[in-house]
């Protein structure tokens, strides 16, 4: 009988030992990351680690998370981290917990990791490993002191002790659990959110002023945004436009300290910084970008004024020796994209360095200090963000970060539509406005057809535009009887190609099909 009681308070001894590793853990992730806001927001261990795992994973799991996780691969992936460290530092605890500093060197190894990961990203400074350091001492130190709690009111001497010291044992040691718990949960949510939100790059940015461009470009048409509730602007607010991007801690990089090199195969390599590059005529362009994720009907797609400097320009200085035919991106994070020096070169294409978005510096998710924006391409293979180096080259010799993992090289913007409104399933027997966009980068928009049920295609109202390289806003005024009815649109280029019926998924190189909605009129 005696037996069996020792076997049950060993194990729950276990159990909260386990426990105190885990609090611990979190505390030490906790701690890291006030560390990183502290010191350098680039030391944060946890997406540091999370950048080298995507890096290090074979390309069918990187798709499959990209596919079947969407928007959530990043917190999904972030999570799972925090968990395994966890679990790791729970076996640390009771490992603690059975002889002295035995757990010590599982915290270590689990900072090392950490370690690896920030060594891992670009450019980073030694100050950038002083939070998991941290991390670790003081998640150890933690540990220890709950441990020592824990031997105070260990269970297996519950017998030898009397009732009341050890109830008092268990409470101190419960208390101090429960409160290095909520105060790591704390910790770990602030160091997030105050490196988001309180870095010295963004103070920078908020002060920045924005250089006039040499030739200002008009706002958009007056006919050019119909004005329909529910239907996406003309012009997409930064704050709502898309982010599409790898990246699981944003880069913040001061424009003082910013260069991009021109490299590769060229008669002249080119370095430029900043002030350099903003003292130069800029231009502003209205563009709309798209994602290849983008399913059909999608929301991953926003047109925005873009102001920066010709890429081509900068090119014509660089000189291309004869034979290029690519000019491989790359971010500070590392990411890579393969643009066609044709698309970059073509002096009908406003292919540009942006450092504003819509009459503000670009947002820091967005790119800041400077992005590529190329009309007519996805963004995979032209919209870098954080972009620190142009490398001429060739498509047979260099691969861009997507195509390993099976996407197509080249990616022209496929032609699409999208119905807006009616938002509601249910609409009201009537005159219902039907609207939304469609867009061919590049090309341009001539006429937005819409189906009802099987009926024939009926023409759509077309908004103004400012140019091919936007998207245009499309209305139908539909008389809408009873009963339950499907609306169609597809959409005709500006050279008469009409939109591809066929339904294909974003993989290898942008979804098609036509987008349909089921309205139910009453």
């Amino acid at each position: 009988m005696h037996r069996r009681d020792d076997r049950e308070v060993t194990r729950a001894a276990r159990w909260w030992a386990r426990l105190a590793g885990a609090v611990s853990g979190l505390a030490g992730l906790g701690l890291a990351g006030l560390a990183a806001w502290l010191i350098a927001p680039g030391g944060s261990p946890v997406p540091a680690v999370g950048e080298l795992i995507i890096n290090l994973l074979p390309a069918p799991l990187v798709n499959f998370g990209k596919e079947a996780l969407g928007f959530a691969d990043k917190p999904v992936l972030l999570a799972l981290i925090v968990a395994t460290v966890l679990i790791i530092c729970a076996l640390a605890g009771e490992l603690e917990w059975r002889r002295r500093f035995a757990g010590a060197a599982v915290f270590a190894a689990v900072a090392a990791l950490g370690l690896i990961g920030i060594s891992a990203q670009p450019g980073v400074s030694l100050s950038a490993y002083v939070p998991a350091i941290v991390g670790l001492l003081l998640g150890y130190m933690i540990l220890s002191a709950l441990i020592s709690k824990l031997h105070q009111w260990s269970p297996q001497d519950a017998v030898a002790k009397d009732g009341e010291a050890q109830s008092t044992a268990r409470r101190n040691f419960l208390a101090w659990t429960i409160l290095v718990g909520a105060g790591s949960a704390v910790a770990a949510i602030t160091g997030q959110l105050l490196t988001r939100a309180s870095s010295a790059v963004q103070t920078v940015r908020e002060n920045l002023q924005l250089p006039t461009p040499t030739k200002p470009k008009p706002g958009p048409p007056p006919g050019a945004d119909f004005g329909i509730e529910g239907l996406s602007p003309y012009v997409t607010p930064n704050r709502d436009f898309y982010r599409i991007d790898t990246a699981l801690q944003v880069p913040m990089i001061d424009p003082a300290t910013w260069t991009l090199r021109i490299t590769g195969m060229v008669q002249n390599p080119i370095q430029i910084n900043y002030a350099e590059l903003t003292a130069k005529p800029l231009v502003e362009h209205l563009t709309t970008l798209t994602c290849v994720s983008n399913e059909v009907g999608g929301d991953l797609a926003g047109n925005a004024l873009w102001l920066g400097y010709p890429i081509r320009e900068l090119l014509a200085e660089a000189r291309p020796l004869a034979g290029a035919d690519m000019v491989l991106s790359k971010s500070h994070d590392g990411w890579s994209a393969s643009t066609p020096l044709s698309a970059l070169t073509d002096p009908k294409r406003e292919a540009i360095l942006a450092i504003g978005m819509n009459g503000q510096p670009l947002p820091i998710e967005h790119g800041f200090p400077v992005r590529m924006v190329v009309p007519g391409l996805y963004g995979y293979v032209s919209a870098t963000k954080w972009v620190t180096s142009l490398r001429v080259t060739t498509y047979a010799e260099e691969q861009a970060f997507w195509t390993p993992l099976g996407w197509a090289p080249r990616a022209p913007i496929k032609l699409a539509s999208r119905i807006d409104v009616p938002r509601r399933s249910t609409v009201d027997a009537g005159m219902v406005v039907v609207a939304g966009v469609a867009w061919a980068q590049h090309t341009g928009i001539s006429a937005v057809e819409v189906q009802v049920d099987q009926a024939a295609w009926q023409p759509a109202q077309l908004a103004d535009t400012s140019g091919p390289d936007t998207w245009r806003q499309w209305k139908f005024e539909w008389p809408a009887t009873s009963g339950m009815h499907t609306l169609t649109v597809r959409a005709i280029d500006a050279t008469g190609k009409l939109q591809v019926a066929e339904v294909a998924p974003p993989m290898p190189n942008g979804a098609t099909g036509y987008h349909s909605i089921k309205v139910k009129v009453r």
